[in-house]
């Protein structure tokens, strides 16, 4: 992802955290579908500030997300599904992550492991925890909901098979208009279909060879990005009507600057390394216009992004109804 100068006669240093990590994904005044793979870790400077030190970013919103992510899953539990053959990879997950998430966070988590035995500290959620590896009896709920409530990203595993890639396994409480619960078991290719140009572009097509190819241990990542009107992380098919018909009056909204967000979603993909499952981690930040105006550079990119951007693709990301107005009020200046 390239970036571009900073805005010299911006004062980053005085915003606040939530906008100098923020992902700003765009290093032009268009879009267009691209693959924009790189390796993880890899620190990317902004016009705010940087992001991507960590594959695990924990900040302000750990706990109160973690405790969305419970609340969803007592709804409904249909939100994280393991298919029986995927039972190693969420235990190749598990000694996978949490060795990084102490390396990467080490005032607040701490892992060791002898043997097959395991102890892990996290102090953000005052948790001392010892289990055993393969023993799901050891942890205090199911291992992949285990995993998904020590980190604010979505969890979706990939399993290769027959040439190509299933999607087996998943915790998914914080979805963009979509639904785990209807793609858990199809085909990669299957499951992204409904993206508008699939048939004439190769970018999805190139992303599925590209995993294919992956090997135990590599990491890599990649973003994307949508609109979502108020905080709100679960915009799942399931929950709708909860949410949808605010796409018909946003654009009429006094408020709006306050109320829509630019959605991001950094997404890690990894190699498992003792079962090659692919694990996709999906992890979503939300910033509202007025917090995307502090920063010049972004209101102005941004307001083009949504002026230029086509038709189908915007329908697709069901921003159609407001992007004029988004637009208007960011290029206003």
């Amino acid at each position: 992802m390239s970036t571009t100068t900073t805005d010299k006669d911006s004062d980053t240093t005085v915003l606040p955290e939530r906008i100098r990590h923020f992902p700003f994904p765009f290093s032009g005044d268009s879009y267009r579908y691209s693959a924009n793979v790189e390796p993880a870790h890899k620190t990317v400077q902004t016009e705010a500030g940087s992001w991507g030190s960590f594959l695990i970013d924990n900040d302000e919103h750990y706990l109160s997300e973690l405790q969305e992510r419970e609340e969803i899953l007592k709804k409904d539990p249909s939100r994280t599904q393991v298919l029986p053959h995927m039972r190693f990879a969420v235990w190749d997950a598990i000694t996978t992550m949490l060795p990084v998430m102490a390396e990467e966070h080490p005032h607040t988590m701490s892992y060791q492991r002898d043997g097959n035995t395991c102890r892990w500290g996290n102090t953000l959620q005052n948790l001392e925890l010892e289990f055993t590896i393969g023993d799901d009896d050891s942890l205090p709920m199911g291992p992949l909901q285990f995993l998904g409530s020590q980190i604010q990203d979505d969890l979706v595993f990939l399993d290769p098979r027959e040439d190509t890639l299933w999607l087996d396994a998943g915790l998914v409480t914080f979805a963009a208009d979509w639904s785990f619960g209807f793609d858990v078991g199809m085909k990669f290719m299957e499951v992204h279909t409904p993206v508008p140009r699939v048939q004439t572009e190769p970018v999805i097509n190139r992303a599925h060879q590209f995993l294919l190819r992956l090997q135990p241990g590599e990491q890599f990542r990649r973003t994307n990005w949508t609109m979502t009107i108020g905080r709100r992380l679960d915009t799942s098919t399931e929950t709708y009507p909860d949410w949808g018909p605010d796409r018909g009056t946003i654009a009429q909204d006094p408020d709006l600057p306050n109320k829509l967000h630019l959605r991001v979603e950094i997404q890690h993909m990894l190699c498992l390394p003792h079962t090659g499952a692919i694990l996709f981690l999906i992890r979503s930040y939300l910033l509202p216009l007025t917090d995307i105006a502090q920063v010049p550079l972004w209101r102005e990119r941004l307001g083009h992004v949504l002026a230029e951007l086509p038709e189908d693709m915007a329908e697709y990301k069901g921003i159609n109804r407001y992007r004029k107005a988004a637009s208007t009020w960011l290029l206003a200046g």
